[in-house]
């Protein structure tokens, strides 16, 4: 369930992008992204603090708010 609330997340916080724009900003594979989206997989802490980089949020708000 954590998972998916987590993929949702990930989805609403890159609107109107694209997988393959955010995956190149943050270093990652698209299908690695595209997992995090999902559900699938959660990221490595060093990828969290990309992403939460990324998209000006804290890792705590992404990952971890209920």
């Amino acid at each position: 369930m954590e998972n998916v609330i987590i993929a949702k997340r990930l989805v609403e916080l890159r609107g109107v992008r694209t997988q393959k724009e955010v995956a190149e900003s943050l270093g990652i594979s698209i299908s690695a992204l595209s997992m995090y989206e999902i559900g699938q997989r959660i990221p490595r802490d060093e990828v969290k603090i990309k992403i939460a980089k990324y998209y000006g949020k804290s890792v705590q708000d992404i990952f971890f708010k209920q």
